[in-house]
């Protein structure tokens, strides 16, 4: 019996990360909408991922959370979908690289932006990202070498990544580099990506969607 996949989100969340690459893996799963502050905070919940927060998924017995661990399991679990280089293929190395570098400097970075903290110039030596500058000329060097994070084929990391990059874009937490627009514009016209939004979209409240 294939083991049930199950989806822990709210559509205004990181969740619409996992929605994406559950989109490009293209097995059945079940989605469980959790609510900010009640559900999200319940005991029941709070067995899956005592953070509270989500996106979280359970894969038969087996429960992963965080955005970039997701979509690495995901892609790892279902090896047929192509969507990880394979582990004897020196694409694992940028395929790794850029996952965990937009899963650490780039989220505390935009995170640290976005709260308007800033790092004392003389403190930068002190922070795993060293400055946005920094990370924003890192992430678009990563960007502008090929078509996608490992070169001609699309993978999770182009997930991760590449909502990292549009959100920041969206929110302003992210300078709108050339390079940034075409590599989004490239992988956010997939059509799972167009069905994991329209799904997330359809789920948002009418008056959180300001309707």
């Amino acid at each position: 019996m294939t083991e049930e996949l199950v989806f822990y989100t709210n559509p205004m969340s990181r969740g619409r990360i996992i929605r994406w690459m559950l989109e490009e893996v293209g097995k059945p799963y079940r989605t469980e909408i959790l609510e900010f502050g009640t559900t999200m905070k319940a005991p029941e919940y709070l067995a899956t991922n005592p953070m509270g927060k989500v996106p979280a998924i359970r894969h038969g017995e087996t429960v992963v959370t965080e955005g970039a661990a997701i979509c690495a399991y995901l892609a790892d679990a279902f090896p047929e979908t192509n969507l990880a280089p394979p582990t004897n293929d020196r694409r694992r190395a940028p395929y790794y690289r850029w996952m965990f570098f937009a899963a650490g400097p780039v989220e505390a970075a935009l995170s640290n932006k976005a709260l308007g903290l800033q790092v004392p110039p003389e403190r930068k030596g002190m922070v795993g990202y060293g400055s946005v500058e920094d990370v924003t000329n890192t992430l678009e060097y990563a960007v502008s070498q090929s078509d996608y994070l490992t070169g001609d084929s699309f993978t999770a990391a182009d997930v991760y990544v590449g909502s990292q990059i549009g959100w920041g874009m969206m929110f302003g937490t992210l300078e709108k580099r050339p390079a940034f627009e075409r590599y989004w514009q490239r992988i956010s016209s997939r059509p799972a990506a167009i069905r994991a939004r329209e799904i997330d979209d359809a789920l948002v409240p009418k008056k959180e969607a300001g309707q």
